[in-house]
């Protein structure tokens, strides 16, 4: 691999964050925090998907 998929790179980062806060709001017993950061895990894997296919459908991965 020798060139970075910087767009892919960024939404990678951005769910393993919205993982990392699901587990935050669990410690501090945050429902409203669970549910929002879940919500947020979601779109952000669908847009990395969504980009990714983008990216495939042009030849550039």
């Amino acid at each position: 691999m020798n060139n970075i998929k910087w767009p892919l790179l960024f939404f990678a980062i951005a769910a393993a964050a919205c993982m990392i806060w699901t587990g935050i709001a669990i410690g501090f017993r945050s429902s409203l925090g669970v549910i929002a950061s879940l919500v947020a895990l979601v779109l952000v894997m669908g847009f990395g998907f969504k980009t990714k296919k983008k990216m495939r459908e042009n030849g550039e991965l």
